[in-house]
């Protein structure tokens, strides 16, 4: 599936870049550019050992009264401060974050081009300041590498704060999110995505917190798609609508891969999601009004998820499946050949 996976990533690059030289028609955009995000997501989330930490069920429950907290926090923020001052301390903090995630997004690719020797020897830095000596950050020269063209990109959207920087960015949290992030089993997934649709649908139709929040949030925590109104220059479509279900889609490739078949959960799950896009895209444009994107994306990758696997009789196995609990390819490989033996 490598083969899927570059020519995702290549479309992806390549959808992104696109509305700088021809007309784009954002609902297009968002559904693509959506899909393809979690496509690339889930296919790096796949790795030869388990997650060594994943999400508990307290947790699930927690994350949408924890959202909401921040949510409102970043609400009255807004409404009691400068606007610019709040605006250029989320800068600075998205600054860093923005290296990080950006680097590691590109290192997979740029680990191909370099000496087998800086990928593997590990850097050791430790702080050079009193009380501070114990901690230590460790690195390879491939991670430096990295780091540059994740530098320039964050120097260029703090300056600018042009479209396809803040894109760029936007992506690159999607792609780590959904790749490092663990929900460990589906009734976890399921708790978590329960808790967020209702928690979607009162911040957005019940109060004018979450709307208000996005625009005046100027950081890379929404995608912006260029459309032809200038009265509404751009679409946007938040990072949560495509990571949180995107966790929840990896965790049935991951599913699948576990039982050594071909992707079969996936395709069910993936193929709810881009309903669910759909679906927003189209009830949006009806009734001229922002949505709660996981009103409808979460029905749509749960239902099609629990349709295709009551259709065939694997209930069981699904809900009994825990990521935490499964054996690493180097375990089930020194299993095999004992049993050989």
């Amino acid at each position: 599936m490598k083969s899927c996976e570059r020519l995702a990533n290549l479309a992806l690059a390549g959808l992104s870049l696109a509305p700088l030289v021809v007309n784009v028609d954002p609902n297009l955009n968002v559904v693509l550019t959506a899909c393809l995000t979690v496509f690339v997501g889930c296919y790096r989330s796949v790795k030869p050992t388990p997650p060594s930490e994943t999400m508990s069920n307290e947790h699930a429950m927690r994350f949408p009264l924890v959202g909401s907290a921040m949510l409102l926090s970043l609400f009255l923020l807004f409404k009691f401060l400068s606007k610019d001052l709040v605006n250029a301390v989320l800068t600075c903090y998205f600054f860093v974050l923005g290296i990080a995630a950006l680097s590691a997004t590109l290192l997979p690719a740029i680990k191909r081009f370099l000496p087998k020797k800086w990928n593997e020897d590990l850097i050791i830095w430790r702080f050079p300041i009193p009380y501070f000596n114990s901690l230590e950050v460790e690195f390879t020269r491939s991670q430096i590498v990295a780091a540059i063209p994740g530098t320039i990109f964050c120097v260029w959207y703090a300056k600018q704060k042009h479209w396809l920087a803040n894109n760029v960015l936007g992506l690159a949290f999607c792609i780590q999110g959904i790749e490092m992030l663990s929900l460990g089993s589906f009734k976890t997934g399921a708790i978590l995505l329960a808790g967020l649709f209702v928690y979607d649908i009162f911040w957005v139709f019940f109060t004018p917190v979450m709307v208000s929040v996005a625009k005046s949030f100027d950081a890379p925590i929404k995608l912006l798609f260029p459309t032809a109104d200038l009265k509404r220059p751009f679409s946007m479509l938040g990072l949560g609508d495509i990571v949180i279900p995107g966790i929840f889609v990896a965790l049935a490739l991951r599913f699948d891969v576990s039982r050594g078949k071909e992707p079969q959960y996936f395709k069910s799950a993936f193929l709810g999601y881009a309903v669910g896009v759909v679906s927003t895209i189209v009830v949006m444009n009806w009734f001229q009004a922002a949505q709660p994107a996981l009103l409808y994306i979460v029905p749509a990758v749960i239902g099609f998820l629990a349709v295709h696997c009551v259709w065939n009789g694997d209930v069981k196995p699904l809900l009994e499946f825990d990521e935490s609990k499964t054996q690493s390819t180097e375990e089930v490989a020194a299993e095999e050949s004992k049993k050989v033996e």
